[in-house]
């Protein structure tokens, strides 16, 4: 194995040991003392099945037969989501023909973050992963089903889903998305026509028709940000069976891996029995996703995810961790917003297969891993058909990429590192994507101007006041202060400036959208404003050095001078469109570094 991915490895089960132990001891316990369906009284069971025919009530009631408990995300309003409508009467018809039985056990929230970006309802976009997770919780704590099968695909879906379910890790659990849309508009015209319109050279009508013309039906968006960088996550940590991530839709293989989903899930004990989640999520398979997101330049928002989805099963994953093993792993693919293509190209192209052949040929990935289909990563290698009796089966390794623009062979990557940094400094630490930055343009040393809000920054470019070198400073977006939205809005006039021939940046406590893309964005900036962080205490013209090569984010102040300075303080914040409710999500959420959970540690302890 590569001596970093080893050396990593190795520490992030050192130092999680107390915690992993304590998260094995519950999964044990839940199984050994709250075995599924045993612990019911005849009442119990029979509001269970209450809605079931009698064959299904005679199947639970046997407790000999696996009862899978769906977990499902659909609404139509979210196009990745729509397809799931169908899932749940097709698992249950495939479960019955291999002798199981499965329930709707609940339905989960699933936010559009591209409906709701530069709107109030981003302010509660990340904590729905949060809610999600409890949602999970919720519908798999009937403790009537032997094994779990989320259906979601999207942002914090995802991860919510599967935070969730680590509460219930003694459970066998797959998860199953729906695919991307076919390809439309390519990406990058589409952003051409955004930067257009923040320049005022395109109208209304050119840009809903570019934007229509980009997401225009059922499935993911096509380009490689955070709904995408989630399938990868799930195929590589051993969720998701190997190549079902970014079939269309409609293709016809998809319900023969859901067939296939299903019987890995209730495989008899006889055949090996189905992997508990707890044996598939550890420290060697998330180490495993983190190198596959780096590989492949994937979006920010997992350096939040992973975290909490690392401390839901005890272990201590950092940014520290993805920061080393981004030095060391190569940029094998180039999909919007750091390539041309999109996801769809990169399917034709090889595909998380063909990433994965090359990670594990540099050495790159823990091969001594569980994954739904067994152990081991082989099958994950190659990708999927269909036998002359319509089983899905993993035969043929994709050994050779097919569209060398957009995947490359680890001994030749587009590039020598992963493209994510941590960064430090006198300003706290933060996170920066390099993937999509011009090599010139990941050093800014400028004066910087600074915003309360991402209104307040679209009004000065309006007013021409940024038209300079220049590091944009937006504060007050951290899980705190507003529920860290994505500020995906404020990313075409930062590039107009660019392209202007300015040195431009942005500094930020919140979050980019995982479409972050060519211009350097310093951003979960901790501690964040509201709680104190030196960042609450810049002023317009505070000279800013980010310097993504070295890992810093400076202000070139002497620290007495800055600390001397009042902190700035928060405007009162509307709570209309249900933000009152997430009060308690904004008073006691976890710091970015712990992912922006109210299940991570405490902010307030990290303080003390």
């Amino acid at each position: 194995m590569h001596p970093v991915v080893e050396e990593v490895t190795a520490n992030l089960r050192r130092r999680s040991h107390v915690t992993r132990q304590a998260y094995l001891e519950r999964c044990r316990r839940s199984r050994d003392e709250t075995p599924p369906k045993r612990t019911l009284s005849c009442g119990n069971l029979a509001h269970g099945y209450a809605a079931c025919n009698e064959h299904e009530k005679q199947l639970i009631g046997s407790m000999s037969a696996p009862n899978i408990g769906i977990i499902n995300a659909y609404n139509d309003m979210l196009s990745a989501h729509q397809p799931l409508a169908d899932y749940p009467a097709l698992v249950k018809s495939l479960a019955l023909e291999l002798g199981a039985t499965a329930q709707v056990a609940s339905g989960v929230p699933a936010m559009c973050d591209g409906v709701t970006q530069g709107q109030p309802g981003m302010e509660l976009s990340l904590f729905s992963r949060d809610v999600v997770a409890m949602a999970t919780a919720i519908g798999l704590s009937h403790n009537l089903f032997d094994a779990a099968l989320c259906l979601g695909i999207c942002d914090k879906i995802v991860p919510g889903m599967l935070i969730g379910a680590l509460q219930f890790g003694h459970l066998p659990t797959g998860f199953i998305g729906s695919g991307p849309m076919a390809t439309g508009i390519p990406n990058k015209e589409k952003a051409a026509v955004r930067q257009q319109f923040a320049a005022g050279t395109a109208d209304e009508a050119a840009l809903l028709a570019v934007e229509s013309a980009s997401y225009h039906s059922a499935g993911t968006c096509t380009f490689y940000g955070t709904a995408n960088t989630n399938q990868v996550m799930m195929e590589v940590l051993g969720l998701q069976l190997p190549g079902s991530s970014f079939l269309h839709p409609d293709d016809p293989l998809r319900p023969a891996l859901t067939q296939r989903t299903i019987a890995q899930l209730v495989r008899p004990l006889d055949a090996g029995g189905a992997p508990r989640l707890c044996d598939v999520v550890t420290e060697a398979s998330l180490v495993n996703a983190v190198v596959a997101i780096l590989a492949t330049g994937g979006s920010t928002n997992h350096t939040l995810h992973l975290v909490a989805i690392a401390q839901a099963a005890g272990i201590d994953l950092t940014w520290e961790d993805m920061d080393e093993l981004s030095r060391s792993v190569p940029l094998l693919a180039r999909v919007y917003p750091n390539g041309s293509a999109d996801i769809n190209d990169f399917q034709a192209g090889g595909g998380t297969a063909f990433i994965v052949r090359e990670l594990c040929s540099g050495r790159l990935l823990n091969e001594d891993v569980v994954t739904l289909l067994g152990e081991g990563l082989a099958p994950y290698t190659c990708t999927p058909t269909l036998d002359s009796e319509g089983i899905a089966q993993w035969v043929e390794e994709v050994k050779t990429s097919r569209r060398l623009d957009v995947l490359r062979p680890v001994g030749d990557p587009f590039a020598d590192e992963g493209g994510l940094r941590s960064l430090a400094g006198n300003l706290g630490h933060c996170i920066i994507k390099t993937s999509a930055v011009e090599e010139s343009h990941q050093v800014v040393k400028a004066p910087c101007r600074v915003f309360d809000s991402q209104q307040g920054l679209k009004a000065a470019f309006d007013a021409g006041e940024l038209d300079r070198d220049v590091i944009a400073v937006v504060r007050f977006q951290g899980p705190a202060a507003n529920g860290m939205p994505e500020l995906h809005k404020m990313t075409p006039y930062l590039g107009e400036l660019q392209d202007r021939g300015h040195k431009v940046a942005l500094v930020t406590d919140g979050r980019m959208s995982g479409a972050s893309g060519k211009v350097p964005a310093a951003i979960h900036l901790s501690p964040e404003a509201v709680e104190g962080g030196p960042i609450g205490r810049l002023q317009d013209g505070d000279v800013i050095e980010l310097d993504a090569h070295r890992g810093q984010l400076n202000v070139l102040l002497p620290m007495a001078e800055l600390e001397a300075r009042p902190l700035a303080q928060q405007a009162p914040q509307d709570v209309t469109l249900g933000r009152n409710l997430f009060d308690v999500f904004r008073r006691n959420a976890s710091r970015s570094t712990s992912g922006g959970s109210v299940f991570g540690a405490s902010r307030h302890a990290a303080a003390d």
